[in-house]
């Protein structure tokens, strides 16, 4: 293995910070709504990956009237009387403290640590591991991933493959295997459950994994269902009817230089007939479309992504009206002088200016990028009411065959033409982009949106939009035209604050226009 996949491994931990369902902070909080915190949570950016980590729930913790979804730096609480939510400074501590200089981190590789867990006041310790264990010398390739399994009064770990690099091989799903990792642990109707992922990337992948285990008769099931199979496991829960048992799954996937990509989004599976539904930003009402936690209360499905929350009945998630969701926004107050509005991230000279008034001294922030290398100047991109028109020749629309391969089928996720918005949702007005739609391409340049290399001599590209809502004006094969309506300004004027709002629906939906472009 390389020293970059060492590297890719010591930071997968990362991806999967946080409590499982079963291991979520008891009952807490006040039976009353907690009041508003007063100045606002700031919401400071350093890199544009803050906008993924900070905005990513970790943990979610309940009381009989409110719900906390703790993000790294954030407390996002929903009030069951109100049925609102606030944001206030997070309180986030991590249960399992993580390895803070490489040596401890290639000490747990080489020895994976057992988690435990209680079940009828008995302690069940677990793992999931290569075999043979590469680290730290590399000299093996590791040939299978097994799950350990440590049952009361047992001193030796049952051990069960969950699946070989032969099986991933030939499921095209990598080259190698990935470093697994246990993302939630569920209790229900007395057994337990785990989901496992992999790491992906650089030709890792896995298999994704849920493993059922019955005490009462020493019993593993192994479940793999084919659909997801190539998905990343982020968290799982488990909702009980008269018709058996469904599983949830929030997932994603991802690549080199991009933790975060969308996958099939929020998943049910049934357990019993096997029957499998996805449910994401293009095809239901999932604002964002990385789904990271999950938890169940009463007849509530909450799924927290990089973009929002919604809360849905799910015996009735068909229905459009048991979906309700909120989305994160960025808020900043506009600074007594201005703001000179710049119409893309690298332009000289602004085109026009932001004043304060009585009916508006705000702006929504949208994004920001910095505008060199070494990152000591950026700008934030801004919600702009009256758009920019920009036209970018050479760039236009195509088949998804034409940019991969003619067996290539896109999925299910994914806009159905390939185009420079292709990572923007149509919302029945205009294409929208949450936070998690961004694709952070860290060894590609940063993220892209609508921008092209102007200048071949400047270190980013010019970034017309990252986040902006555009109305598709022209698209050819060889020309894309937009409306953006966002603007960039200086990031040393503004100071933005967390808030967290009903998702915007538009009243009168119109079609996808791209319906009637598909070549």
């Amino acid at each position: 293995m390389s020293l970059k996949l060492v590297i890719a491994l010591l930071s997968l931990p990362l991806l999967f910070v946080g409590c499982s369902n079963s291991e979520k902070a008891g009952d807490q909080g006040k039976s009353d709504c907690p009041s508003p915190q007063t100045p606002p949570p700031k919401f400071r950016v350093k890199q544009e990956g803050d906008f993924f980590e900070k905005l990513k729930t970790l943990n979610i913790t309940d009381s009989d009237n409110t719900i906390t979804f703790q993000t790294k730096d954030y407390n996002f609480i929903f009030c069951d009387t109100n049925q609102t939510f606030l944001a206030q400074v997070g309180s986030y501590k991590p249960e399992n403290k993580s390895a803070e200089t490489y040596e401890e981190a290639i000490r747990e590789l080489v020895e994976p640590p057992y988690r435990t867990i209680e079940l009828e006041d008995k302690t069940y310790r677990y793992r999931v591991v290569l075999d043979p264990n590469p680290f730290p010398d590399f000299e093996v390739e590791p040939k299978k991933v097994v799950l350990e399994l440590i049952a009361p009064e047992e001193k030796d770990s049952q051990k069960h493959t969950l699946y070989t690099l032969k099986q991933v091989k030939e499921k095209q799903f990598g080259i190698q295997l990935g470093l697994p990792k246990i993302t939630a642990t569920v209790i229900n109707n007395n057994q337990l459950y785990w989901s496992i992922s992999s790491e992906q990337g650089e030709g890792n992948g896995g298999i994704a994994t849920i493993v059922n285990y019955n005490p009462q008769v020493n019993q593993i099931n192994i479940i793999q269902p084919s659909q997801i199979g190539k998905q990343q496991i982020n968290d799982f829960a488990i909702s009980n009817n008269d018709q058996g048992i469904i599983f949830w799954l929030a997932t994603q996937s991802s690549g080199e230089g991009n933790p975060y990509l969308p996958g099939m989004g929020l998943v049910s599976y049934r357990y019993d007939n096997k029957l499998l539904k996805s449910y994401h930003a293009r095809n239901s009402k999932l604002v964002g479309v990385i789904p990271h936690k999950l938890t169940i209360k009463k007849d509530q499905l909450w799924v927290a992504t990089g973009n929002g929350i919604c809360k849905i009945k799910w015996q009735l998630i068909e229905q459009k009206n048991s979906w309700k969701c909120w989305q994160f926004e960025l808020k900043a107050d506009i600074h007594p002088k201005g703001l000179e509005v710049y119409k893309s991230l690298l332009d000289a000279n602004s085109v026009t200016t932001l004043n304060p008034d009585e009916d508006n001294n705000l702006v929504e922030v949208l994004w920001w990028s910095p505008q060199d290398e070494e990152r000591e100047k950026g700008r934030y991109e801004i919600v702009y009411d009256s758009p920019f028109s920009v036209t970018l020749d050479g760039k236009g629309i195509m088949n998804w065959k034409e940019i991969y391969n003619k067996e290539y089928e896109a999925n299910s996720w994914e806009e159905i033409v390939y185009w420079l918005g292709k990572d923007w949702f149509w919302n029945g007005d205009k294409f929208i982009r949450p936070f998690d739609g961004v694709s952070l391409n860290y060894f590609g340049g940063g993220p892209g949106g609508i921008s092209t290399w102007k200048n071949t001599q400047t270190q980013r590209p010019e970034i017309y939009a990252i986040r902006g809502d555009l109305n598709l004006t022209k698209l050819t094969k060889n020309s894309t035209q937009v409306e953006h309506y966002s603007g960039w300004v200086d990031d040393s004027l503004l100071n933005s604050y967390i808030t967290i709002v009903p998702a915007k629906i538009p009243e009168n939906s119109k079609p996808n226009p791209l319906k009637k472009l598909s070549p």
